[in-house]
């Protein structure tokens, strides 16, 4: 049923035309929010707008050209919303990959470049939209895989995929999601009313999986669950009122979880956080 809950509320929804970010949006739209779906293809996406506006009755949903393994590409995409959007009041860092092979455009192993690299300089160059908002929020969808990752293997990441199912680097990729939640949370602290969540969405039957061989593709997705559960977590960390002076934490089935021993490593957030402004300056 469509409402007016978050009727003036601006969202920006990255990878929004499939899977956990098509459910997310969904629900956000009937809502009423002025939604932005940012992601690499207009041909996939405008289609899923047009149904997204037919279902909820909202209109005030656009599309924005991003491409998150492309560094360039993605200071463009920041620089055009900008221009259209002075204030947003969530950004969801939903879009990636797993099980991909290869390097980025930039040089970067492609899951940390995807996953990581591109959604931080995406998020600093909007974060003083975000700053602008009542209470402007960040998540960062991320999973339970980061708690497989031993700590980011510096050495690694300016080379293509070693593993052959590439989950290794997943794990790495959706550890680093954990740790710049948490360290963008410390330094926003006295500075901005902005809170930062990172989540498990839950193992779910959504197109990320394409790039991983069978039979492990297969074996993975017997355990999945529906794209609408998989939004649930995400749509909490966005919209729940109970969170709004809460920043920092980590999510799973809508709850507060426990990360890993090394996603709490504050050190290593530092040094992931410093020399990502270092390869993104």
């Amino acid at each position: 049923m469509a409402t007016d809950e978050l009727r003036g509320r601006t969202i920006i929804l990255t990878g929004a035309n499939t899977g956990i970010g098509r459910a997310t949006a969904a629900n956000l739209a009937a809502r009423g929010a002025t939604l932005v779906l940012a992601g690499r293809s207009a041909e996939k996406t405008v289609p899923v707008i047009a149904a997204l506006k037919a279902d909820s009755g909202n209109d005030a949903i656009t599309f924005s050209a991003l491409a998150l393994d492309d560094l360039a590409a993605v200071r463009r995409s920041a620089v055009e919303l900008l221009a259209k959007h002075d204030r947003i009041d969530v950004l969801i860092n939903n879009a990636g990959v797993a099980g991909a092979h290869g390097v980025t455009k930039d040089g970067f192993e492609i899951a940390f470049g995807t996953n990581h690299l591109g959604p931080f300089l995406y998020t600093q160059l909007l974060l003083p939209a975000l700053r602008k908002a009542e209470q402007g929020r960040i998540v960062n969808v991320a999973s339970r895989a980061h708690l497989s990752a031993k700590g980011i293997p510096w050495e690694t990441l300016r080379q293509r995929t070693i593993t052959t199912t590439g989950l290794n680097e997943y794990a790495v990729s959706k550890l680093a999601n954990v740790l710049h939640a948490n360290e963008l949370a410390r330094r926003e602290v006295g500075k901005s009313a902005v809170t930062t969540y990172s989540l498990h969405p839950g193992v779910v039957a959504s197109d990320v999986w394409r790039s991983v061989p069978w039979p492990f593709a297969g074996l993975i997705k017997l355990f999945m669950l529906s794209t609408e559960d998989g939004a649930k977590t995400s749509l909490y960390c966005a919209t729940d009122p109970g969170l709004a002076t809460t920043s920092g934490r980590y999510y799973d089935k809508t709850r507060e979880a426990k990360m890993s021993r090394v996603a709490r490593d504050e050190a290593l957030a530092k040094e992931l956080f410093a020399r990502s402004e270092e390869w993104t300056k």
